[in-house]
């Protein structure tokens, strides 16, 4: 369920007639060439889109508002610009980009002296900080802004006040504080005809009985506030209490109306979705944010015992942004089921593509749920109880295996370089998405680790498993599974028995199918190892990237195997890279590369080799190789854990994402940093068995068995961090050795 906070903003919202009256507003405003009021047309303009949820359209106005306000010298003017920024950030999850925002316009209501404008600032940083957890720091804001609400005699800057205190109380658990400030909240927002207001503080005194258990009353809140939120037109309003009024009906065991009211919110998320158009990682945000009522639909559905219906609604919400960018690179439309008809029709659509078994994976609190295809056969379900003591399922898988990756010593032991952009991180002050400490956690036997995902994620469906392929469709921190060796009770792992692959969703297997032949090329090779970054240097003059010998090793191999000359060095360059980026079939990257933005460092530019590089001069950015529209059928990033990144429900939001979503067909990572002279071992083997012509998930077997075989890599950290995402390709090599 969603905390109301989320859509609750201090300025005014604004209807659809008063949209097209704005619009007009603007038009006369250019005509007199008024720049001050073209300035605040723009702002209201952004204030209408953002209440219809088009927040792409309300960000571009509230940046003109800001670069007039500028150009004027309008200090005060700036100011509620940067708190329009914030509330649009904050609306689609990134809180942090947020309170950057609204400290700004803090900044500027103390320079002009506005205090009502300060109080306002203090109240959305609080709103901010609450959303981070952080409900003391919150607590004390609202106070703050409260206190000059009351000092200065506003009535509706009293009322919201009151609503994010009771927000915050909320969050802290405090339920009874939490109704009796959205109660005085509301009593304001009646008394100052605020009728937006009025249905966010019904929407929170309905999460407030929600959480006392008092299912009847929260319906009767959630639903006034629903008639407001249509009343107002507010899309995303809208969708959140059709959400609270799902999860009340499913509390009260009546789930055929929940399920309704679960479709009605998918529905309403879905429609503002599409309205930001092709900014993915607003869309990222947003599905982060509002990620209840997808799962609560699948939920409800497997209550039921539909089962397959379940498995699409699962399908529909997975990998989003993904897959509209496939689809964009693609030219084609992905045509998910809305209604139970169109998921039969649907369901025997899919089938055609499921080649080989597979699984897709659902996690809940306290569950596991499996579904089995195999093509032209019914959908199979399994569901397991995970009874280990934690309640938060995600959790306990995210602790196995990071205790698994700690048992691996994915570092500590290995001979290996650091091709992560760590000192780049240092540099430019990103911070690290990284698991929760591990050093607190009991050391357990790999084998056992490795063996209880086995026995919690494969071996409930291992009697529907068939065949010697098989497709994963992981969820959550199952991304970041070492699939190949899980291990049963009989000591036997994973890929043992099957050439393993994952996808990020059904319908992306079905993208990739769909696309045509033409799309991707079939000759070509381009390998990149060891850039010249010896220029990269920090404010100080200081180097902050080390070569990579070892990585020109390994291109340099690759080259002899496939015989073409790899780009070393300073040849490496972004221009050199980008310029070959779109026209090959192989892609192989050896170099340092950031796995939470897809960020990779390449040579500078010779002609800035004179001074400190830019970033644009060496980072191949994901917006960098988005604008290329890779036609690659593998590309392979041999960077420091480059299988890894920001956990979302879109999906691990990392570098191979990134090269999915521009165009490749199929990606190989690697989960962790291996030994420099287990991975050239590797890749030779991978290398030389997809140009005997076999398909890349054989070839990564094949290799895998040739590591483990062998007397000196056969332990699980060498050979096992490699996986396979998307296609299960060949290769035309046109010049073999």
């Amino acid at each position: 369920m969603y905390n109301s906070i989320v859509f609750l903003v201090t300025v005014e919202i604004y209807c659809t007639c008063e949209y097209y009256q704005r619009g007009n507003l603007l038009s006369i405003a250019k005509a007199r060439s008024d720049k001050i009021g073209q300035g605040h047309a723009y702002a209201n303009l952004g204030n209408a889109f953002r209440s219809l949820g088009d927040f792409k359209k309300a960000i571009d106005n509230y940046k003109l508002h800001l670069e007039i306000t500028q150009e004027v010298g309008d200090k005060a003017g700036e100011g509620r610009a940067y708190g329009n920024l914030g509330h649009a950030f904050y609306s689609l999850g990134d809180f942090k980009k947020a309170i950057d925002f609204h400290s700004l316009h803090l900044k500027f209501a103390e320079m002009v002296g506005d205090k009502a404008a300060k109080g306002g600032a203090y109240g959305n940083l609080g709103n901010a900080f609450s959303s981070l957890g952080d409900y003391e720091k919150a607590i004390d804001y609202h106070k703050l802004h409260l206190k000059i609400a009351e000092e200065v005699g506003d009535k509706a800057g009293q009322g919201i006040a009151y609503d994010n205190l009771g927000t915050a109380f909320q969050n802290g658990g405090d339920f009874q504080n939490a109704i009796l400030y959205y109660t005085r909240s509301l009593s304001i927002a009646k008394e100052v005809g605020d009728k937006a207001g009025e249905g966010v503080s019904y929407g929170n005194l309905g999460l407030a009985f929600y959480n006392l258990g008092d299912y009847n009353k929260a319906i009767d809140y959630y639903k006034l506030d629903l008639q407001i939120a249509k009343e107002v037109e507010d899309k995303a309003r809208e969708a959140i209490a059709y959400d609270g009024l799902g999860v009340s009906f499913e509390s009260l065991g009546r789930l055929p109306e929940a399920l309704e009211y679960y479709q009605s919110s998918v529905r309403s998320f879905n429609h503002v979705r599409s309205l930001l158009k092709s900014k993915d990682e607003w869309k990222i945000g947003f599905r982060d944010v509002f990620n209840n009522s997808y799962k609560a639909l699948w939920r409800v559905l497997l209550k039921q015992d539909k089962i397959t219906e379940a498995l699409f609604a699962a399908e529909k919400g997975r990998a989003q942004a993904l897959t509209d960018l496939m689809e964009s690179q693609f030219g084609l439309q992905a045509n998910q089921a809305e209604s139970s008809t169109e998921a039969e029709e649907h369901e025997h659509d899919l089938s055609e593509y499921v080649s080989s078994c597979t699984v897709f994976q659902a996690v809940d609190k306290g569950k596991i749920n499996l579904w089995v295809l195999l093509k032209a056969k019914p959908v199979h379900f399994r569901q397991k109880e995970i009874t280990h003591g934690l309640k938060d399922t995600v959790t306990y898988f995210r602790s196995i295996i990071q205790n698994a990756y700690k048992q691996v010593g994915v570092r500590s032991e290995a001979r290996c370089e650091d091709r992560s952009l760590d000192a780049l991180r240092k540099y430019d002050h990103t911070e690290e998405v990284k698991f929760e400490d591990a050093s607190s956690q009991p050391s357990i036997p790999l084998e056992s680790l490795l063996n209880t995902l086995y026995s919690d994620i494969i071996e409930p469906v291992s009697d529907l498993v068939q065949g010697n392929e098989l497709i994963i469709v992981p969820d959550g921190p199952l991304w970041l599974a070492p699939y190949a060796a899980l291990v049963d009770a009989d000591s036997k792992y994973l890929y043992d028995s099957f050439r393993i692959r994952v996808i990020p969703s059904l319908t992306s297997l079905k993208l990739i199918s769909d696309c045509p032949k033409e799309y991707h090329s079939r000759s070509g090779s381009l390998l990149v190892g060891d850039p010249w970054v010896e220029e990269v240097k920090n404010s100080k003059g200081e180097k902050i990237l080390d070569p990579l010998p070892f990585a020109r090793k390994e291109v340099e191999m690759i080259g002899r195997i496939l015989n073409v000359p790899p780009i070393v060095g300073k040849q490496a360059t972004k221009r050199e890279v980008l310029k070959k980026l779109a026209s090959v079939a192989l892609v192989h990257f050896a170099v340092h590369g950031r796995m939470e933005t897809g960020e990779i460092a390449l040579t500078p530019d010779p002609k800035r080799r004179s001074q400190i590089p830019r970033k644009e001069d060496y980072i191949l950015t994901i917006a960098d190789v988005l604008n290329v529209r890779l036609r690659a059928r593998l590309v392979v990033l041999s960077c420091c854990h480059s299988g890894r990144g920001e956990i979302k429900d879109e999906g691990v939001v990392g570098i191979a994402r990134a090269f999915m979503g521009a165009g490749a067909r199929s990606v190989l990572v690697s989960l962790w940093a291996i030994d420099d002279e287990a991975t050239l071992e590797f890749m030779r083997n991978f290398y030389h068995h997809l140009v005997e012509g076999r398909r890349a998930s054989e070839s990564l077997n094949l290799a895998m068995k040739s590591l483990r075989e062998s007397e000196k890599y056969s332990d699980v950290k060498y050979w096992a961090p490699f996986v396979l995402i998307g296609d299960d390709v060949t290769l035309d090599f046109d010049q073999k050795k």
